[in-house]
């Protein structure tokens, strides 16, 4: 073989590269894109390429579909495009520092991931949160799955061209975020639930700003069976669309609405109660459609169920601690706001740096270095609004998390997007996914 011809195909191994004014560029090309279409070239067949930024495609989600006509042969979603490398980080960071990276995976539900992750944190601790902690999760849980829930109505309504569901969507979104602003002092990502209980205690007033929101939701809800329910478009566009049976679902994994759309009533608060959900009374709601249809009318009925148990909790929220009283884990236990609205008050700093050097000390090291949790593992799962969240811990019995890996229902679900779509029309692969609901940031975690 001539030195020409080997040194050809060394080059082939790597990818071509050219100079710049920035330096060298190289061109890399999608391997799957090309897989695609060496199977499709010799046929009547056409491979498009929706996303990962198009408007209907839920987030940064890639889609490879191939086409006869408009009937779709052969689906697969590409991931990936939104990956941040939480899990790994959280590796870095002390067991309470972690709280702050899980609560963006998922960022439509970061209330969801932050209880999981302490109710792990806990668990190898052989600790339990106080009671009013534990309401106050349960409030903010389902206040979570309420705005979550609005905005797969609203971002499933501007995917099929219906932009009122959207609007109004959001704009009942907007008053629950405001509630969560009020509640933890931030709209999304509120690093609020800790290990041993919560940030703070709920501010004065809490309860008559509750109800009102309460009073608001039921009067507005049923704007949306006027609006959606029974409009002759909506109907048409998801009824038996994205049609996944009970067999299918258990077969991929799949969990949350879709899988009690297709008629099984698993739901973990009632099938494996947390949080003392087992006190709550509420219903699951179920359907044996399948279909993209009923998993809309089921996230509406799980919105009323929610504030069921909102209203619930009101009534369970006796005075006591929000925070375990040990203060080898109760970091930060009693945060107060100071007068520019941010940090601590003076009264709190005050507090610590009078009582004595150990007392200053031991803060110190408690914020700096983070507590020692107990060799071990453990895998908690709980029901976020799209399904089974589940996090698997592993503490080598240091100061960080050894491994933080999770069961993220976003990912495990978007299997079921071939099964839904192949073999229908492209507009209703639009449709299932809506249906699915999937949070990228949670996926490509």
């Amino acid at each position: 073989m001539s030195s020409d011809t080997s040194s050809t195909e060394a080059a082939d191994l790597y990818a071509s590269a050219r100079q710049t004014t920035e330096g060298r560029v190289y061109t890399v090309t999608g391997g799957d894109w090309d897989e695609v279409l060496e199977d499709a070239i010799t046929d009547e067949r056409i491979i498009i390429n929706l996303g990962p930024q198009h408007p209907s495609t839920h987030g940064v989600l890639r889609l490879v579909l191939e086409l006869e006509g408009e009937t779709v042969t052969q689906a697969r979603s590409v991931v990936g495009y939104l990956h941040t490398g939480i899990e790994k980080n959280c590796e870095f960071r002390t067991w309470t520092q972690g709280v702050t990276f899980v609560t963006r995976m998922d960022y439509l539900a970061p209330l969801s991931n932050e209880v999981a992750y302490c109710l792990g944190v806990e668990k190898l601790l052989g600790i339990e949160a106080p009671r009013r902690a534990n309401v106050i999760r349960v409030m903010l849980l389902e206040l979570n799955r309420i705005s979550s829930h609005l905005v797969a109505l609203a971002t499933g309504g501007m995917e099929l061209g219906s932009l009122t569901a959207m609007t109004a969507g959001f704009r009942e979104r907007e008053e629950v975020l405001h509630l969560l602003e009020y509640i933890t002092g931030l709209r999304m990502n509120h690093a609020f639930v800790r290990p041993g209980g919560v940030a703070q205690d709920l501010p004065d007033g809490y309860e008559q700003v509750v109800r009102d929101f309460i009073t608001l939701m039921r009067g507005r809800l049923p704007d949306y069976d006027k609006l959606l329910t029974g409009q002759p478009i909506w109907k048409n566009r998801l009824v038996d669309v994205g049609y996944l049976p009970v067999d299918a679902c258990l077969a991929l994994g799949i969990t949350g609405p879709i899988l009690r759309s297709a008629g099984l009533p698993w739901d973990l608060r009632k099938t494996e109660p947390y949080l003392g959900y087992e006190e709550y009374d509420f219903e699951v709601p179920t359907s044996t459609a399948a279909d993209s249809y009923a998993r809309y009318l089921l996230r509406v009925a799980e919105i009323h169920e929610s504030l069921k148990i909102v209203e619930q909790t009101l009534d369970k929220l006796v005075p006591g601690p929000v925070m375990v009283n040990d203060p080898k884990v109760a970091w930060p236990a009693k945060l107060s706001i100071g007068g520019d609205g941010m940090g601590n008050s003076l009264e709190h700093v005050r507090k610590i740096m009078g009582q004595s050097m150990e007392a200053l000390i031991h803060h110190f090291k408690l914020v700096t270095e983070g507590f020692a949790v107990p060799a071990g593992q453990v895998y908690v799962p709980i029901e976020s609004p799209r399904g089974e969240l589940g996090y698997h811990m592993v503490s080598d019995g240091g100061t960080r998390p050894m491994r933080v890996h999770v069961r993220e229902p976003s990912f495990v679900n978007l299997q079921s997007m071939p099964a839904m779509s192949e073999g229908g029309m492209v507009a209703d692969v639009i449709a299932a996914v809506a249906s699915i609901d999937p949070v990228m940031g949670g996926c490509d975690r």
